[in-house]
């Protein structure tokens, strides 16, 4: 009976053991593994990540004003992946395979007791950028300057409209140069 225990204990600790190695062998994935596992294809492709609200934090929002008249014609709220905040926070860059998610909607202006306000309506589309330390895909237009960049009409999360990103997505960006190409000023999360 004592023999019957003793091997009862070994069991459950080898179980244990086997356990936390397989639950370790789970998380030892790299962030850029876990993007490409969700938005990038093996060619370096990207598409929008299907569950970023839910998963993603939300690092800020930005109002892009009407051309004419009070109130603003875009709303654009940007999320992070899991880990991009923290990683930035400990020395001012977003680590390799940071997935950055930019719904981009159109607004709908009204009066309102605070005053004229401005509020997301249809969405225009996602812009989603991937951060790139190694180069990943030199052959893909997409990829360059440490980043994968594409922008996604609203009506398919799946395939980019953009074909360069020098000539698509760069121009925007070409005032945060500085700042890895993202206009980290304006998002309250990361202040440090």
């Amino acid at each position: 009976m004592r023999i019957i225990s003793i091997l009862r204990v070994a069991l459950t600790g080898l179980t244990v053991i086997g356990g936390a190695t397989a639950y370790a062998q789970m998380n030892t994935r790299s962030p850029y593994e876990d993007a490409a596992a969700t938005v990038v294809d093996k060619t370096g492709n990207l598409r929008v990540p299907s569950d970023y609200r839910a998963s993603y934090q939300v690092v800020g929002s930005w109002a892009v004003a009407n051309d004419e008249g009070p109130g603003s014609k875009e709303m654009h709220v940007v999320y992070a992946s899991p880990g991009a905040v923290a990683g930035y926070l400990k020395d001012g860059h977003f680590p390799d395979g940071t997935v950055l998610v930019k719904e981009v909607f159109h607004t709908t202006t009204q009066d309102m007791t605070t005053g004229t306000v401005s509020n997301a309506s249809t969405l225009a589309g996602w812009f989603v950028m991937v951060k790139d330390n190694a180069g990943r895909f030199p052959d893909n237009k997409l990829w360059g300057d440490g980043w994968g960049w594409s922008w996604f009409d609203a009506s398919n999360p799946r395939k980019t409209t953009s074909t360069d990103y020098t000539t698509d997505c760069q121009s925007c960006h070409q005032p945060a140069q500085q700042s890895d190409w993202i206009y980290s000023f304006g998002y309250p999360v990361l202040k440090r």
